[in-house]
């Protein structure tokens, strides 16, 4: 799927909301690196994983429906087809989602390991259970 840039909103809101994203549908291991110091591909990555193929498929399409709901749609995704590995990228941020063992051959974190860790805003709370249940 290939398209045309649109504007874009603050690139750390929009982190923060893909991780979300990837937390609410189960995903894990969720990174998120600056790398606007030794990159021109992109200013950040967000990288998670899936259990399997479809889980994977499955935060990626929900990450591109939330981010088109606010007027953002990637420029290109790649991978949706198998699910073991999808890429979609927003220009400023680009999302690598994986199946573990993926994740584990190519090891992106070790390619891009001068990049800052971004300390990224995950809400803990599952949206279905109301606060009280909690105490």
């Amino acid at each position: 799927m290939t398209g045309v840039a649109e504007p874009r909103e603050d690139p750390l809101q929009l982190l923060n909301l893909i991780a979300q994203e990837i937390f609410d549908k189960k995903g894990f291991n969720i990174l998120g690196l600056d790398v606007r110091d030794i990159s021109t591909l992109t200013d950040f990555f967000i990288i998670a994983e899936g259990n399997v193929d479809r889980h994977v498929r499955a935060i990626a399409e929900a990450i591109i429906e939330t981010l088109k709901a606010r007027g953002n749609r990637p420029i290109h995704v790649e991978g949706l087809q198998d699910g073991d590995w999808v890429v979609i990228d927003y220009m400023e941020v680009v999302i690598h989602l994986f199946m573990p063992g993926m994740r584990e051959k190519y090891r992106l974190e070790e390619l891009w390991h001068e990049g800052k860790i971004v300390d990224l805003t995950i809400l803990l709370l599952e949206k279905s259970r109301p606060l009280e249940k909690y105490q």
